[in-house]
């Protein structure tokens, strides 16, 4: 029995809304982009931070991974303007110690990187050479596209095999299949036995032969004894007057352990190894699983400061239900005292104008949820920007759109409800 006298409440909310429509709409504007900003200011900081963490999560949460670092020159050298060799990074030494002292480690892979010209023919192309272990097609975020990777054969017999990355191979092939064919380096000939990319990336031709700048764009595997043998460990740099030589055994060593657990323990004893055994800062440690938790610490953060934001905008939006509500109590005060004489009590009256203000909140809550969910998606759409949008972000920001109408709703229609009954006929 009470729902009908509610039902009929509300209709005549609604009537009396739909009396005043321009004023009604430009109202709802408020809480209607007030919702929208909510939601896509949410969706594009969850985009961003999905992306960091995807970029993290790479690594490997349970990986540790160190790099040579060339440190600062020494003053009196380079003053001197003579020839000299630059020895630092990390060493096949190092990676003897933490397999033998470090505990819970799975398995170990070094890299050497080196930049160099590779020719096919009369095509060149700059490349990025890395001699590694057959275990980097496991650890690695490449997927095989033809042929096979590096094998444990190659590398024990220091064999002269590559494989290539597929821009790469493209580049330097444009009519002809890469497999078994020769590509040089230097003065040395690899033979091609595979194609790789980087999982989940699209197999796009570059145009122009110009290369996309992408991490697996340029990249020669070779295995690390044959880069050891064949190219060596020192880099020659030649300027005017003199040469500088770089002598680097490893640029990246990558150790995965057992489990989560195995890295927060080893993590501060390979930096007392290191610090042991490196008298120069030539090395950096980087821990995926210390990003990761920064990285969602940081989401948490930007989410909270992003929602603040907007919540304004819903604020705002409440101040303006507020201050129309206000002056329709004014220009409705005659009919208020009619509703009062004819039997309508206080609460009434309060039911009446909070079912006006929820009505124009939730109303605009509505709509800005549609505008809100729409935005990220045609952001997505014009721009390569990831964005997320999720339900949380949708009920909380229709929640508080609906306590907006409530919260500023009560004193416009308590204000409604203490008028005089006979003050108010009197009104004009």
């Amino acid at each position: 029995m009470r729902a009908r006298p509610l039902i009929r409440i509300v209709q005549l909310g609604i009537k009396s809304l739909l009396l005043h429509k321009m004023r009604s709409g430009l109202t709802m504007l408020g809480i209607i982009f007030g919702v929208c900003s909510v939601i896509a200011m949410l969706a594009i900081g969850e985009g961003a931070s999905y992306e960091a963490q995807e970029a993290i999560k790479k690594l490997g949460s349970s990986n540790i991974i160190l790099r040579s670092i060339k440190p600062a020159q020494d003053s009196k050298t380079a003053s001197t303007g003579r020839s000299y060799v630059n020895e630092y990074g990390i060493t096949y030494a190092d990676v003897t110690r933490l397999e033998s002292t470090i505990p819970g480690i799975k398995r170990v892979l070094p890299m050497r990187i080196i930049r160099d010209e590779v020719r096919f023919n009369n095509l060149v192309q700059q490349a990025q050479i890395i001699g590694t272990h057959p275990i980097y097609a496991e650890m690695g975020n490449i997927e095989l596209v033809r042929g096979h990777f590096l094998t444990e054969t190659d590398e024990m017999h220091h064999n002269n095999v590559c494989v290539l990355t597929v821009s790469l191979a493209e580049n330097l092939f444009p009519y002809q299949d890469p497999i078994e064919e020769e590509i040089k380096i230097g003065a040395d000939y690899l033979t091609v036995v595979g194609l790789v990319r980087e999982r989940g990336a699209a197999d796009k031709r570059p145009q122009s032969g110009k290369m996309e700048g992408q991490p697996l764009d340029s990249n020669v595997y070779v295995p690390l004894s044959t880069t050891r043998s064949r190219f060596g460990e020192t880099i020659f740099k030649r300027s005017a007057g003199s040469f500088e030589a770089e002598k680097v055994q490893l640029h990246q060593v990558t150790v995965q352990f057992n489990s989560v657990d195995d890295v927060e323990v080893a993590v501060p004893m390979i930096r007392t190894l290191f610090k042991r055994f490196h008298g120069k800062s030539d090395y950096e440690i980087i821990v995926p699983l210390e990003l990761l938790r920064q990285a969602e610490q940081t989401k948490r953060i930007f989410n909270i400061v992003l929602g603040s934001i907007a919540a304004i905008s819903l604020v705002v939006g409440g101040i303006g239900i507020m201050n129309i509500m206000l002056a329709t109590v004014t220009e409705r005060t005659r009919e208020i005292g009619i509703r009062r004489a004819l039997g309508a009590k206080k609460k009434d009256i309060i039911t009446q104008f909070l079912v006006e203000t929820v009505v124009l909140s939730v109303g605009g809550g509505l709509i800005g949820v549609v505008v809100g969910v729409a935005t990220p998606l045609l952001v997505s759409q014009l721009t390569d920007m990831k964005t997320i949008v999720t339900p949380m972000s949708v009920l909380i920001s229709f929640g508080i759109s609906g306590a907006v109408g409530v919260v500023f709703g009560i004193y416009p229609a308590s204000r409604a409800a203490a008028l005089d009954p006979i003050e108010a006929l009197r009104h004009e």
